[in-house]
């Protein structure tokens, strides 16, 4: 029998039961992925992250993989928090990641910075995820690799939405952000990814690398405070530099044990 450690963090928190719930698991060599999408259907949270060290790499420390209960996401901003926290030794940890190259989770404050990359995205119609969204949006973006992002005329618009999951699903793999001027952040946003197994995503880091740019332009800034309106809901602080995007955010340890095989 195999074991496995297991931790499940609540990342973008500063008290248990609010952010998003992550499972870490550090392995010492990587399972066949069959097991690895197994496990995280096993853990039922959003994302489950995989650890490998990396003696041998001069740029990272470990390599570091995350798959939904469905699918391999290229790029999962909470749970590399998440990673951060739970193997953080000094002041910094580096993750090679297959298809986001070289992601950092350093020690800030009470919490942590996370440096991830910063994305552009392109207006376009796309009446099909609209609908499916529900709302009224001003504004559709798209950036291909399956990134949609509507922009709401205010926060109460963002909250009021309730989408269709099943026709939502049936259109694939992609990410929809609906946000808006936050009421008392600067930003406001929620997150669904029915066609990768996450139906609402409660915060959502990888969708703060397309939020911060989009909204950095409108507001003429580079600080960002943001919020996301899951029914958990999680703060970050968002800023804009050069092209990466840096997320500060707390973490909490919620659960640790072991995984049997």
């Amino acid at each position: 029998m195999l074991s496995l450690a297991f931790t499940q963090v609540d990342a973008f928190a500063d008290a248990p039961f609010i952010g998003n719930p992550a499972a870490v698991m550090p392995l010492d060599a990587w399972l066949d992925d069959a097991t690895l999408q197994a496990i995280a259907e096993e853990n039922n949270l959003s994302e489950t992250a995989f650890t490998v060290p990396t003696p041998d790499d001069p740029e990272a420390d470990y390599a570091l993989r995350w798959f939904t209960p469905a699918v391999e996401v290229k790029l999962c901003g909470h749970a590399t928090l998440a990673s951060g926290h739970v193997l953080m030794e000094r002041d910094q940890v580096r993750f090679r990641t297959r298809h986001a190259g070289i992601l950092t989770v350093s020690r800030e404050d009470d919490g942590y910075a996370l440096s991830l990359p910063a994305w552009d995205m392109a207006p376009k119609a796309l009446p099909e995820l609209a609908a499916g969204l529900g709302g009224q949006p001003l504004e559709s973006h798209w950036r291909d690799g399956g990134y949609s992002l509507f922009l709401f005329p205010d926060e109460a618009a963002v909250r009021a939405l309730t989408p269709d999951f099943a026709a939502l699903k049936a259109l694939g793999d992609i990410m929809l952000i609906a946000t808006a001027p936050g009421e008392d952040n600067d930003i406001v946003s929620r997150v669904f990814v029915p066609g990768g197994g996450v139906d609402e995503d409660p915060v959502t880091g990888s969708a703060h690398c397309l939020l911060t740019p989009f909204w950095a332009e409108r507001l003429g800034k580079t600080q960002i405070s943001a919020f996301q309106a899951s029914v958990r809901g999680g703060r970050l602080g968002c800023a804009l530099a050069d092209d990466r995007v840096i997320l500060t955010g707390a973490c909490r340890t919620m659960i640790e044990g072991r995984f049997f095989l």
